[in-house]
């Protein structure tokens, strides 16, 4: 029931973007306005304290005269601008000969656009109708303000003309995907740090994992020799980290008991990898 919300999303951005001529910063940042559709105008995570069993947001980052979650705010961004659509991008582009054309003609992309405004008014009608929750227009506004602004940024950063390459070699595609899942586990794991649950270190966590991680992403992308190969090892790593520890987390949070959780983990971590394969020998036939 979610596949429309999450796949025709993911693609739909990747659509767009590409339509534009646009690189990753765009779909990064289209990705970040997908978060706060989800999980602000559509299910209300981050407007509700009901949704998770919470009986306020105290504790929680609460932001205030809007009611609204930061640290919810911050967990969702980083969970569906990497995990929910930037890495499926990714993994899937390195299927095609050339990553930066459009797959869909003009009837493909509204029956995508379509397919994704009725999973997201089903999740939002069965959620209200469920947590018997709808929330204020001040906290509506703000969220659809925020999503404006980044989908402009996103169009606005296609525009950018692109950097200068740097003759430096990019690194092996191995180190690039290890790293990629030390810094996404890091990040996740940190939580479980003293005092990783408050609001001030999850800022300062966030921001460090995100603008240094883009930093980073960004130098080695313009090095002699970075492709596509690189990008599916970026994909891949994080796709590790879920497998591994958010996806397992989660199950258990959600009262699954440990047999079940432990099976999700190894048949989604195997499915994963074996797309990754597929998805590598792609890249190696293409090249």
């Amino acid at each position: 029931m979610l596949c429309p919300l999450y796949g025709a999303g993911a693609l739909l951005i990747r659509e767009v973007a590409r339509r534009l001529q646009a690189g990753w910063p765009t779909i990064a940042l289209f990705a970040a306005a997908y978060a706060l559709v989800e999980e602000g105008l559509v299910d209300q995570m981050v407007f509700n304290p009901g949704y998770l069993g919470y009986h306020s947001f105290a504790g929680h980052g609460e932001i205030p005269g809007l009611g609204i979650s930061g640290t919810l705010l911050l967990a969702s961004l980083a969970l569906h601008t990497v995990w929910s659509i930037c890495v499926p991008v990714a993994i899937m582009e390195s299927f095609g000969p050339d990553s930066k054309e459009p797959w869909l003609g003009r009837a493909g992309l509204v029956v995508t656009a379509a397919a994704f405004v009725a999973g997201c008014a089903f999740l939002g009608v069965e959620q209200a109708r469920s947590l018997n929750f709808v929330g204020t227009p001040a906290q509506f506004a703000a969220s659809s303000a925020a999503i404006v602004a980044l989908v402009a940024a996103g169009v606005l950063a296609g525009r950018r003309p692109p950097s200068q390459s740097s003759p430096r070699p990019a690194p092996r595609p191995v180190t690039v995907g290890a790293a990629a899942f030390a810094w996404t586990s890091a990040y996740w794991l940190s939580a479980a740090l003293p005092g990783g649950d408050t609001i001030v270190v999850n800022l300062l966590v966030w921001s460090v994992a995100a603008g240094l991680g883009a930093v980073v992403v960004r130098s080695w992308s313009r090095r002699a020799g970075w492709g596509a190969d690189h990008r599916l090892a970026l994909a891949g790593g994080a796709t590790a980290t879920y497998a591994l520890w958010f996806g397992p987390s989660q199950a258990v949070e959600a009262g699954t008991g440990p047999a079940e959780t432990a099976v999700g983990a190894v048949v989604f971590g195997l499915l994963a990898l074996v797309l990754i394969v597929l998805a590598h020998r792609a890249i190696m036939r293409a090249s």
